[in-house]
């Protein structure tokens, strides 16, 4: 391995490591635009120039490997002349506009003239200017600040896998564009502005609205998806401002997803911020307190026998909020409760056949990857950007038994129904490390065991578990599903399933249902009218729109919780700000049902309910962790049908309570999803 000397220290690094890597290494800052840990390294901005002892002129170390005996000044007086007459040539054309740009505060290209920079500039003609380009509802341009490091162009092309924006032309004329005019349609084009180092990209919903020194930032969860993004909400008193992504190499890496960002606007709209009873001569919802809604809720229940209530938690459910309702459904003697209110019948008893097994991380070191009935382009946009970085860096063989879709990297279309299993017995042929993945939406399939049978197949033929690999996943969509699942919030002995609980209500033999966030169009629509219906959420959506009485709780950014991802990784959010006016957070809203019920829960605080769940529940893991689950199979048998492999979500803008309620999000839906599906979004 070659040694080399930095500023006096010697280092010996790996073979085709840079100069800036390995001044990194030691602790030496080298200033860069161009060069991104992520990206291509294309060495076009050249700030990071050094002086190399032996060469002629001064280098830039993003691009210069590391050579034996080597010999590098970063300080030298030629490395800092050299800077300062970059950083003069970077300055010519750029708008001295940083008391109106969102970038003030945050932006490399301030910081780094100020470090390494002249104070004074020897050009005096007009600067150029630089039409603004229509990147959609999302990015903001102002491209007249744009200084041709290219960052955007390969996180599109590398990262996002759409190649809708490149450079044109050379010299002064050289600019950042898109081909087309047209929007970028990708569900990680939020990005370009994290990479942008200048400011010709910024958010545009965020614009102007804040600086970054006002706001407070708070660590936590992203809840759109089941990723489990990490993120940093950004707040300026009791209003999110914007969300950004934290770094979590294992999770999302330094990415979002697009929703992530950008749905922040429905936090704020169509909120639930007080106890409602409907009025049983009106019929219409007046506003109560909540003495009065828990009063009235404590009495139907008394009044009903415990196997004609049922209790059901919706997708945004944290881990503390669905143990608590499990815990006084247990006091009650109630059997009848899911968490899988879409219809998705993941087993129960076999953790291993319910979590993402390989985890997200150890998608690289898969060789071949089969994917049935989902994209997750749509409903795991982090998930898919991993596989897209496993195809750039291996060419990794990816195959799609469902309906053909744009996935961004390419992949064998092997059949949109079961006859393909055949087929992906001849792709796996001959893999080391393979990974099959299985959508949501499989779970709702009629021939549900039927298709598992074909699955544990392929697994056992083609060693896709043994004891060093586990390469079978299942991939969720909803953020509380695989906590609730690990809780066991399902029908107890006894009880009925989602199924059969609605179609009891429709029959008029269900007295009184509780909905925690549940906001299922199918399951709110077959409820029957003599229920009576308890509802739990923070937004008036159609969940609360059909209730009897409504608890109004608190949304992700305004509760400390705990969400554990499709991989089972048990993660932490954190409150950012309070909840609006009377909502309070979802375990203490049952924990003074549970006194109104006379049967007080016991605990009064989180961390008494977190050390309750602790003692009751050994294999959930640590914070950030992950608890491998026993392999023992899928087992099913049936008979397959023709019916098609679909994805579970066709419109990834529209995809819960936060989203629908979000105008940028609307936005998006139409601009970028089909009149249909804003149809049905809009339903």
């Amino acid at each position: 391995m070659p040694k080399l000397t930095i500023n006096g220290v010697e280092i010996e690094v790996e073979p085709g490591t840079s100069i800036l890597q390995a001044a990194e290494e030691i602790g030496v800052e080298i200033p860069r635009f161009c060069y991104h840990d992520r990206l291509t390294v294309p060495a076009n901005c050249r700030m990071c120039l050094v002086d190399l002892e032996g060469a002629p002129k001064p280098v830039a170390s993003c691009a210069m490997a590391c050579g034996d005996g080597m010999v590098v000044h970063t300080e030298s007086p030629r490395a800092k002349k050299a800077r300062q007459g970059v950083m003069e040539f970077l300055l010519i054309n750029h708008p001295l506009d940083c008391p109106i740009c969102d970038q003030g505060g945050e932006c490399d290209l301030q910081d780094q003239a100020v470090a390494y920079g002249y104070d004074r500039s020897r050009y005096h003609e007009t600067k150029r200017s630089v039409k603004d380009k229509e990147l959609g509802p999302l990015v903001e341009t102002v491209m007249t600040r744009c200084i041709n490091c290219t960052r955007c162009v390969r996180f599109a092309e590398e990262i996002a896998g759409v190649d809708d924006i490149g450079q044109l032309h050379r010299g002064e004329d050289a600019e950042i564009t898109t081909f087309i005019e047209k929007s970028i349609d990708s569900e990680l084009s939020g990005n370009l502005v994290d990479v942008c180092p200048v400011g010709a990209l910024t958010n545009k919903p965020y614009a102007y609205k804040a600086r970054p020194w006002e706001l407070k930032k708070t660590q936590s969860i992203d809840v759109h998806d089941a990723v489990g993004s990490n993120i940093r909400i950004d707040a300026r008193g009791r209003e999110v401002m914007r969300v950004m992504p934290r770094l979590n190499e294992a999770v999302n890496e330094e990415w979002i997803a697009d929703k992530t960002r950008y749905a922040l606007d429905g936090l704020a709209a169509g909120r639930l911020d007080r106890p409602y009873i409907r009025n049983g001569r009106t019929k219409k919802l007046e506003e109560a307190s909540w003495s009065e809604a828990l009063a009235l809720a404590a009495k139907k229940i008394k009044a009903a026998d415990a196997k004609s209530i049922a209790a059901l938690v919706g997708d945004l459910a944290d881990v503390e909020a669905v143990t608590a309702l499990k815990d006084l459904m247990a006091k009650l003697g109630v059997p009848n409760m899911d968490c899988r209110v879409d219809g998705a019948l993941y087993p129960t008893d076999n953790r291993a056949a319910y979590l993402f097994n390989t985890t997200i991380e150890g998608l690289e070191q898969a060789d071949s990857i089969v994917l049935i009935g989902t994209n997750p382009r749509t409903e795991a946009a982090m998930i898919n950007a991993r596989i897209r970085k496993t195809w750039l860096a291996k060419r990794v063989k990816v195959a799609v038994l469902g309906e053909a879709c744009d996935l961004n990297y390419p992949y064998t279309h092997l059949a949109d129904n079961a006859d393909g299993f055949a087929a992906a017995d001849k792709f796996l042929k001959g893999s080391k490390s393979p990974v099959i993945i299985v959508g949501n939406a499989v779970y709702k399939r009629s021939d549900l065991s039927a298709v598992m049978a074909e699955v544990e197949k392929l697994c056992d033929k083609h060693k896709v578990v043994r004891k060093d690999w586990n390469g079978f996943n299942a991939l969720h969509t909803a953020a509380g599903r695989v906590g609730a699942l690990e809780i066991g919030f399902v029908p107890q002995k006894g009880g009925m399933d989602i199924a059969k609980i609605v179609k009891a209500s429709a029959d008029d033999k269900l007295d009184v249902i509780y909905l925690m966030g549940v906001d299922d169009a199918d399951v709110i629509s077959g409820l029957g009218k003599k229920t009576f219906k308890i509802y739990q959420g923070h937004h008036g959506d159609l969940g609360a729109s059909h209730a009897d009485i409504i608890f109004p709780a608190a949304a992700y950014s305004e509760k400390d919780a705990s969400y554990m991802n499709t991989e089972g990784r048990l993660q932490r959010a954190h409150k950012a700000v309070s909840a609006p006016g009377e909502a309070k957070e979802d375990w203490a809203i049952i924990r003074a049902l549970s006194d109104a019920l006379d049967c007080a829960l016991p605990y009064n605080d989180l961390y008494e309910l977190r050390k309750s769940i602790r003692d009751n529940y050994a294999a959930m893991p640590q914070l950030d962790e992950i608890t491998a689950a026993e392999w023992s199979g899928l087992g099913g048998k049936g008979k397959l049908t023709k019916a098609k492999f679909t994805a579970d979500v066709d419109n990834f803008y529209m995809t819960n309570v936060i989203c629908r309620a979000s105008a940028v999000m609307r936005a998006c839906s139409d601009a970028f999803v089909s009149g249909e599906s804003n149809k049905l979004a809009a339903e």
